[in-house]
């Protein structure tokens, strides 16, 4: 399986894409977030990917760094459906809030004749804390992180061979989250900014992390690769080399801050 970077950023990045993320396992796609527009459908295509093979989106929270992308794949497949030029059917997994507000845009944005392809080819599946699911060939538990400013969901998927890929969301994980995180091959945790400019930059007052926070959480529940995204873009072009020497000391795994469309083979 690959693992590609469409965005790292924050909600209001201007040096990167806010942070959404491609997991691919021999061209079946699973797509989290969508970032804040219309340019996922540029870094999918920068990224080598067709935004048509994105057959399956998760949609972790409604915040619009996260959400509005998913409005334009919504439109891209109807659309497309509409002119008979996709093939077969998708699928959107959510919790409830996040699928009725993007079935309320769709209806008011998007024609008569596209928004009837939603529930007959394009599948809005609502998600239940601690369901799961087949997901692209992989069993997939997904779990309320028990955010504070709205509801949100992370996942825990099966790679095979034991081991697992933990997708945080974009908050500190939190005691709900940890059992699905424990003794994980892949965590994917934000992390706001360094601990060392924790003033400038002030995560915890937007209940977010810092580098040190997320790479102590993951050394205790015995993490293996913790990669880091959702960071601040003031340091853009030395964030690897910053966050790698900051959070090294306090894990004792393998540390990873990539770029926006770099791809990892988990």
């Amino acid at each position: 399986m690959k693992l590609t970077m469409l965005g790292t950023g924050h909600a209001v990045v201007t040096e990167c894409y806010n942070t959404c993320f491609v997991l691919d396992d021999g061209g079946q796609c699973l797509m989290v977030d969508g970032g804040g527009g219309s340019t996922v459908l540029t870094q999918l295509k920068h990224a080598g990917y067709d935004w048509a093979d994105m057959r399956h989106i998760f949609v972790t929270h409604k915040h619009i760094d996260h959400l509005l992308g998913i409005v334009w794949m919504v439109r891209m497949i109807c659309q497309s459906m509409n002119h008979g030029r996709f093939e077969g059917e998708a699928w959107v997994y959510s919790h409830a809030e996040v699928l009725e507000l993007l079935r309320d845009m769709a209806d008011k944005l998007l024609r008569v004749q596209e928004v009837r392809h939603i529930d007959e080819r394009l599948h809005f599946v609502e998600l239940a804390d601690g369901q799961t699911l087949d997901i692209i060939g992989h069993p997939t538990n997904f779990f309320d992180i028990g955010s504070t400013k709205a509801r949100q969901f992370g996942f825990s998927m099966e790679l095979g061979g034991g081991k697992r890929l933990v997708c945080c969301g974009d908050e500190p994980l939190s005691d709900a989250g940890r059992p699905y995180a424990q003794g994980a091959e892949w965590m994917l945790h934000e992390a706001f900014c360094l601990y060392s400019q924790r003033h400038l930059f002030k995560p915890y007052e937007k209940h977010h992390s810092t580098v040190v926070d997320a790479c102590k959480v993951a050394d205790e529940l015995g993490v293996r690769n913790l990669l880091l995204y959702h960071t601040e873009d003031h340091n853009i072009a030395r964030r690897r080399e910053l966050y790698t020497a900051e959070g090294k000391p306090h894990f004792s795994g393998r540390l990873w801050v990539p770029n926006d469309l770099e791809s990892i083979e988990l």
